[in-house]
């Protein structure tokens, strides 16, 4: 290749040597994939593991390069039948391999280029080296050089605050300190000659082994220098004092590189939070210190990817200094920094788009007019650099126009290389203040168009991609430590970086680094909410602790110790500590005095502050948003909460209080609310998505709710033991009460059942939860109306012929003895009366709540219901009727109760014969209420307002069952009332003239079951029993029983 042949401007050496550097880190990422693929057993190549193909394999191994195939059939026969196969799932590593030759072919080729063209860079290897010596040094200061010089502050100087920061070596500034240290070391390495003949050499290599003890060769594949460099002099001779270097400064870097590392990273954790907190206040400042700005990205970032790298490769005995538990702190305000940068990006645009116009492009022109020779070609290049920057304005930036000085600074890498000749007529080592310049003019091209990749190139911290392991304890020691809980969020807002180590020549990774982003994003952003939520559970805690405190059940002893003072009574022991009234742990007689409800508080706005700092982050093109994590835990673990807090014991059946239950989810619901203080989340989505959902049978994850707890509790528990003798409804208390038995019940009825309890429940449940409550009853109610009808159909001859012989009392004595499971009809009767009395105290607190909380919409509905014209429609009334009773108020006719009978309609019944038996089981109870007279039970109690074995439940019972049925049945309500009253009055009157004391041991009593029935219903009046029982016989009755009341007592 003739060298006058050849036109170093016709070469396109700047192209060149762009690409082949950027296609040099593709290989690289190439080759990285292949050897994490070949170490990784799961990974690894089928073939390379086969045994079938293993002596092949160690046949080539031992042979490479030089494998001959022909003579060697034997070993490699097993090879030759899965030829075909081996290739088509070997051909990526094949081709990366041919392309890496390429890519060495076409390397040397360029360099081969540069040598025959003359062209003299300045980068000869070792003057390369050498001319690190200013920038070098002054990178790897210690932290009390910076801190003296007052390094990256913006407020040491206020009069020059204004003032651009700059510098004659523009781009040094924010070079990686990494790349220098690897230029250095390998520099040397390889030229190891100059450093037995020039003393800066030998400083500079002393200095960068002094640093590190290794260095990252590409990603987390690191190269341990003090050995490798002793391994390559130990074999040259006269290296001795070499060796002894290497070994001194192996000693200096294990000893005091930690040490030193950690009080920079100390150093610039302040200055770096001084620099965020100035900026937040002025971002105009980006303008003139946007050096600052990438400088102190630059130094941070060298420092923590530093630490990352020793952290796993350092001797255990020093392991001291590679823990760093602040290290959360430092990424939070470079991630602070790169959000003021990308936030004010067009404030920068505007300065340096000015700056361009106003002073670059006249100071540059100045100088090109200075030059004293300026070839065409440099020439036409320099002018264009002018007329670029000349023809910009702030109109531009506000147009929201995209500049684009890619050109601009590809042509200044040009110029470079034209005036790097020998033997150029201009020559850019002559005119250095138009280098420093042109570097300055091209850091102010890049504040314009390239902020992006600034970020990128000073501030990436994607390596963390490949340090998983210390990346995740990294985030728990932030978690642990309170103080730095605040700064958690920098780690997900990492996982956006990850996908900037990516390369268009590795395609097929890409994949993989993104799903590793997202489940590191995710994995965070969970842990964040999950503590979060935590703390929060800790202060509902201790909060429901203090609102049971102030429950009326506590205050009794203090009540009584105010009786027992005032009548001057001694009770207890002397030596019995006064309790605390509630209300004590707010009296704070010293400051300094922090209660564990303080540091929960503390910890949770530290934690608070993290999780709200960013609305959403975007992870490889899917968008996070940390408050939706804290609401998403929020709303399971208050789920959970209200579940738990009911202490629901299905062994011992034991079930806290509604109004307990109320006091501690309102209490729980007062801290949630607090929270919308700390992070911008909507807690009435989560009190409406997790209550809503408690008015539920199952939740949403098909888990029990307090409905389905306390629906169950009353019907399994409560209910049953009314059945079973042990409680009583007692209409004047409005309340079921424990009876005195010989087993005593584990739980007291009144204080689940009186009006304050039911008002509480239905707080909790809700109108929908209160209407599944009622539909349970009702299917109760139904399985015993079923057995009733049973009963009827056994004895249907004989109700027949009572229900036209009620005027021939010789005949129904007759009758009557022929009827079989007398007792049975009453008691399911009065099961169905106590089930229903359970409901009107349900729905009364219902209603009492609703019209608490919607007092307009409850009359309205109370209007429409009251007045529904007699002559509607069936159907449209039921309708009115189902509405009202959903909102607690109670209907002639009860729909709920007419859904649940409706579905026992039986096939193979006609709906004649099933209207029959509903006209017979109404004449079956008529005739039966003579019977209740005889039980001791029976015994009327005025200060109850009824009988102690619930028979006044009766009155509810027969009048709505009888409505409920002959709804059904399109029967007349009225004329089967009046027909019922008329066989019951029958059927009652002639106790009146039994002798046989057993018999008519409570007759006052049962009279007395007649005025409540028409009392209760809404279809018979006082005039029609007039008509069938003197209500002289009542009022006698009345007065038996109340004197017979008032002897007992005596």
């Amino acid at each position: 290749m003739s060298r006058s042949v050849l036109q170093p401007s016709q070469q396109k050496l700047a192209e060149k040597l762009t690409i082949l550097n950027d296609r040099g880190v593709g290989m690289l990422t190439r080759l990285y994939n292949i050897k994490k693929a070949c170490g990784d057993p799961k990974a690894k190549p089928s073939y390379l593991i086969d045994k079938n193909l293993e002596s092949a394999v160690k046949f080539i191994v031992r042979k490479f390069p030089a494998v001959e195939t022909r003579n060697n059939n034997q070993q490699l026969a097993q090879l030759q039948k899965e030829k075909s196969e081996i290739l088509k799932n070997l051909a990526l590593y094949y081709f990366t391999f041919v392309d890496v030759m390429e890519f060495k072919d076409h390397v040397c080729e360029l360099l081969n280029t540069i040598d025959v063209c003359q062209v003299f860079f300045d980068i000869s290897l070792s003057d390369a080296l050498i001319s690190l010596q200013m920038v070098y040094p002054r990178r790897n200061l210690s932290a009390d050089q910076w801190r003296n010089a007052q390094l990256l502050s913006l407020i040491s100087a206020p009069s020059t605050m204004l003032n651009p920061a700059q510098s004659d070596t523009m781009p040094c500034e924010y070079l990686s300190l990494d790349a220098m240290e690897k230029w250095i070391i390998f520099g040397f390495i390889l030229c190891h000659g100059i450093l037995n003949t020039d003393a800066t050499a030998l400083n500079l290599w002393k200095l960068a082994l002094q640093s590190s003890s290794c260095l990252s060769l590409f990603r987390d594949e690191v190269f341990h220098i003090h050995k490798a460099a002793e391994d390559l002099f130990v074999n040259i001779r006269g290296y001795n004092k070499r060796i002894n270097d290497i070994r001194e400064c192996k000693e200096a870097a294990v000893s005091h590189a930690g040490s030193m590392h950690r009080e920079r990273r100390k150093f610039l954790r302040s200055a770096l939070k001084e620099l965020a907190t100035v900026l937040s206040d002025q971002p105009g400042l980006l303008g003139p210190k946007a050096l600052f700005v990438f400088m102190a990205l630059s130094f941070a970032r060298d420092e923590i990817i530093w630490l990352l790298r020793h952290a796993d490769n350092m001797p255990k005995k020093s392991a001291d200094d590679f823990i760093d538990k602040h290290i959360a702190e430092l990424i939070f305000y470079m991630e602070e920094l790169r959000a003021h940068v990308r936030k004010y990006g067009p404030v920068m645009q505007r300065y340096y788009v000015q700056y361009l116009s106003g002073f670059d492009a006249v100071v540059l022109n100045e100088l090109v007019q200075n030059l004293s020779v300026c070839p065409e070609d440099e020439s036409i290049i320099m002018s264009s650099f002018v007329n670029t920057m000349t023809s910009l304005s702030v109109k531009q930036v506000e147009d929201g126009e995209v500049f684009d000085f890619r050109g601009m600074r590809l042509d200044w890498f040009r110029l470079q290389a034209y005036t790097s000749v020998s033997k150029a007529s201009l020559s850019l080592a002559d005119h250095r203040e138009l280098g420093k310049m042109m570097n300055t003019i091209i850091f102010h091209t890049k504040m314009v168009d390239s902020l992006v990749e600034m970020l990128v190139e000073t501030s990436d911290l994607s390596i963390f991609c490949f340090y998983s392991r210390a990346f995740e304890k990294m985030f728990q020691q932030c978690l642990e430590l309170p103080s730095q809980s605040r700064y958690s969020i920098a780690f997900p807002l990492l996982c956006t970086h990850f996908m900037s180590c990516t390369h268009e020549l590795c395609p097929e990774e890409r994949h993989h680094i993104g799903d590793r982003s997202l489940s590191l994003c995710n994995m965070f952003l969970d842990e964040m909410a999950k503590q979060a939520r935590n703390l929060i559970t800790d202060i509902c805690t201790e909060q429901c602790t203090l609102s049971d405190q102030l429950l009326p059940k506590h205050c009794a002893k203090t009540i009584s110790q105010a009786v027992n003072k005032k009548s001057k009574k001694q009770t207890g022991k002397k030596g019995e500590p006064e309790r605390e009234k509630p209300g004590v742990e707010s009296m704070r007689k010293n400051r300094l005095v922090v209660t564990n409800l303080d540091k929960l508080h503390t910890a949770l706005s530290e934690l608070c502050f993290s999780i709200n700092y960013v609305p959403n982050m975007v992870v490889w093109e899917h968008t996070f948003t940390p408050r939706e994590y804290l609401t998403s835990h929020l709303e399971i673990r208050f789920t959970k909460s209200i579940v738990g807090m009911t202490m629901y014991n299905q062994a011992t059946q034991e079930i806290a209080k509604p109004s307990e239950l109320l006091t501690s989810v309102r209490a729980y619901m007062t801290v949630l609310q607090s929270i919308e203080n700390y992070v911008q989340i909507d807690i009435t989505r989560v009190f409406n998505n997790v209550l809503l959902q408690q008015t539920q049978h199952l939740d949403s994850h098909g888990e029990p709710t307090i409905t389905s707890l306390y629906t169950n509790w009353y019907l399994e528990t409560l209910l049953r033991q009314v059945s079973n003798g042990h409680i009583a409804y007692f209409p004047a208390m409005k309340a079921f009460v424990n009876l005195p038995t010989e087993n005593e019940l584990t739980f007291n009825a009144e204080e689940y059942s009186d009006i304050s309890e039911m008002r509480s429940l239905s707080e909790l449940l809700g109108p929908y939860g209160m209407k599944f409550l009622s539909e349970s009853l009702m299917w109760h109610i139904s399985s015993q109306v079923a057995e009733l009808k049973k009963l009827v159909v056994e004895n249907v001859d004989v109700l027949t012929q009572m229900r036209t012989s009620f005027d021939k009392p010789d005949q129904m004595a007759a009758l009557f003895k022929r009827l079989s499971s007398v007792d049975s009809v009453l008691k399911r009767m009065t099961i169905i009366g106590v089930i229903l009395s359970f409901r009107s105290l349900a729905q009364e607190a219902l209603r009492d709540v609703l019209s608490y909380h919607i007092p307009f919409l409850v009359s309205s509905i109370e209007d429409f219901k009251d007045h529904i014209p007699r002559e509607t429609d069936m159907k449209v009334a039921m309708n009115v009727y189902e509405l009202s009773s959903a909102a607690g108020l109670p209907c002639e006719i009860d729909p709920a109760l007419v859904v649940a009978l409706s579905s026992q309609k039986s096939e193979n019944i006609s709906p004649e014969e099933e209207y029959k038996i509903a006209c017979l089981l109404m004449v079956f109870v008529a005739v039966s209420l003579p019977t209740l007279a005889s039980n001791v039970m029976s015994q009327y109690s005025p200060a109850i307002e009824g009988h102690c074995n619930n028979i006044h439940c009766l009155a509810k019972a027969i009048n709505q069952i009888a409505a409920a049925l002959f709804t059904i049945h399109k029967g007349s309500i009225e004329d089967r009332l009046k027909e019922f009253l008329a066989l019951a009055s029958s059927s009652l009157l002639k106790i009146g003239q039994e002798t046989d004391k057993t018999t008519t041991r409570n007759r006052e009593s049962v009279y007395l079951l007649l005025d409540m029935i028409v009392q209760e219903s809404p279809f018979l009046t006082m005039d029609l029993l007039e008509s069938c029982f003197p209500y002289v016989l009542l009022r006698n009755a009345y007065h038996a029983v109340y004197k017979q009341s008032v002897t007992s007592s005596a």
